[in-house]
C-alpha cells in the first residue's frame, strides 16, 4: 500500500505546476527566498559565535567537558520550545524569533566539529611548527586550522541541513520561508499543496547538502595529503602548508 495516495501525489505535482503559485509574496520564489535568508543568517550567526570558541578552546587543549555539555544542551532544547518561549519575551514571533533559536539549535556540530578538528591535528606536526619558531596564535591560524578545515566544513555543512529542514517552523511563529506552503496546506485542509510544500523543503535540504558537500572537497587540503601519501613527515607537512598559502596569497 502506497503511504501517499496517488490521486494526493499527482495533485501536488499540480500544484507545483501552477504558475500562480510562483507569484507575488506567497510564490515559490519569494518563499524560497525567505527560506535561504533566515536559514542562512541563523548559521552564520551560530559560526561567528561557535567557531572562535571552539578554535582557541582546541589549540589550548582545553574545554573539552565544557564543549560536549554545551552541545547537548543546545541539541536537548527543541526549537519549537524556544520559539514558543520567545514569543513571549521581547523577540516576539517572526524571522527574527526563528533566525535565534536556529542559531542555537545550529551551534552544537559546529562547536563539536571544529574543537574536534583543532584536536585531532598531529601533535608532532604542531611541534614541528613550534620548532620552526611559530608563535602560538601563528600554529592554530597557520597549521591547526588549514588541517581542521575539512572536518569544520563537514560541520558547517551538518548545520546549514538542520537548519534547513527546520526552518519551516517559522511559519508557526508568523515568519517567512517555505513551511507558509505546508502551513496553509493544513488551514485549508489541502493535503496536495501540504505535500508540495513538504517536497520543496526537502529538494532545498538535498540542494544544500550536495552544493556543501562540492564545498567541503574542494576547501580540503591537498597539497599535505599528497606529502602523507609520499610519506613526508611533519615537518613537510608545514612546510607544505607554508607553501600553499604563500601560493594562494596573491602579490
Amino acid at each position: 500500500m502506497s503511504l501517499v495516495p496517488m490521486s494526493t501525489l499527482s495533485d501536488a505535482i499540480v500544484w507545483l505546476n501552477d504558475p500562480l503559485n510562483y507569484e507575488g509574496k506567497t510564490g515559490v520564489p519569494y518563499l524560497t527566498y525567505e527560506h535561504l535568508y533566515i536559514s542562512g543568517a541563523a548559521v552564520l550567526i551560530a559560526a561567528v559565535v561557535a567557531l572562535p570558541l571552539a578554535l582557541v578552546l582546541g589549540h589550548q587543549g582545553r574545554g573539552g567537558g565544557f564543549t560536549v555539555v554545551v552541545s547537548n544542551v543546545s541539541r536537548a532544547i527543541p526549537t519549537l520550545a524556544l520559539l514558543t518561549i520567545f514569543a513571549s519575551t521581547a523577540i516576539g514571533f517572526g524571522n527574527r524569533a526563528t533566525i535565534i533559536a536556529l542559531a542555537i539549535f545550529a551551534v552544537p556540530p559546529l562547536l563539536t566539529n571544529t574543537y574536534v578538528g583543532v584536536r585531532e591535528v598531529d601533535p608532532d606536526v604542531v611541534e614541528a611548527a613550534q620548532g620552526m619558531g611559530m608563535s602560538g596564535p601563528a600554529v592554530l591560524l597557520r597549521v591547526e586550522l588549514p588541517l581542521s578545515v575539512p572536518l569544520i566544513a563537514a560541520g558547517f555543512r551538518t548545520a546549514a541541513v538542520q537548519v534547513v529542514a527546520t526552518a519551516t517552523l517559522a511559519a508557526l511563529v508568523g515568519g517567512g520561508g517555505l513551511g507558509r506552503i505546508i502551513t496553509d496546506g493544513f488551514g485549508q485542509q489541502d493535503r496536495p499543496q501540504i505535500l508540495a510544500g513538504g517536497i520543496l523543503v526537502a529538494l532545498l535540504a538535498l540542494v544544500t547538502e550536495g552544493t556543501l558537500a562540492l564545498v567541503q572537497h574542494s576547501v580540503t587540503p591537498g597539497r599535505q595529503r599528497r606529502v602523507v601519501a609520499a610519506g613526508g613527515g611533519p615537518v613537510d607537512i608545514v612546510d607544505s602548508l607554508l607553501r600553499e598559502m604563500e601560493t594562494d596569497t596573491p602579490s
